[in-house]
């Protein structure tokens, strides 16, 4: 019904850069938030950033000042722009729609998550 499609992961060198995006399609008429997690090797999912429809952010104190995430509503799209990227930035990161209206308007809102793409930082 929503799908989230994550891309723009990579292998990047300590202090490079990347940009994550996340895309939703379907049957979608309003999301309230997006956001990205990430998942190292045998580490909890956590979450980095947040992004509300009304374009209020939320970073974990690990990415402040060198992430920087953003939305484009006409294409249901967040992006990640990851500076500065360290060893430990490498995880799995995870796009997260929250609280996702569909064009039905009985129907109550659900969460989706994208299927994950992977971030290796390494020298």
């Amino acid at each position: 019904q929503v799908q989230l499609v994550e891309s723009g992961g990579g292998l990047v060198q300590p202090g490079e850069s990347l940009r994550l995006s996340c895309a939703a399609s379907g049957n979608i008429f309003s999301i309230n938030a997006m956001g990205w997690y990430r998942q190292a090797p045998g580490k909890q999912r956590e979450v980095i950033a947040f992004i509300t429809s009304t374009g209020s952010t939320n970073y974990a104190d690990s990415v402040e000042g060198r992430f920087t995430i953003s939305r484009d509503d006409a294409k249901n799209t967040i992006y990640l722009q990851m500076n500065n990227l360290q060893p430990e930035d490498t995880a799995v990161y995870y796009c997260k729609a929250k609280d996702i209206h569909t064009m039905d308007p009985s129907a109550e809102s659900f969460d989706a998550w994208g299927q994950g793409t992977q971030v290796t930082v390494s020298s």
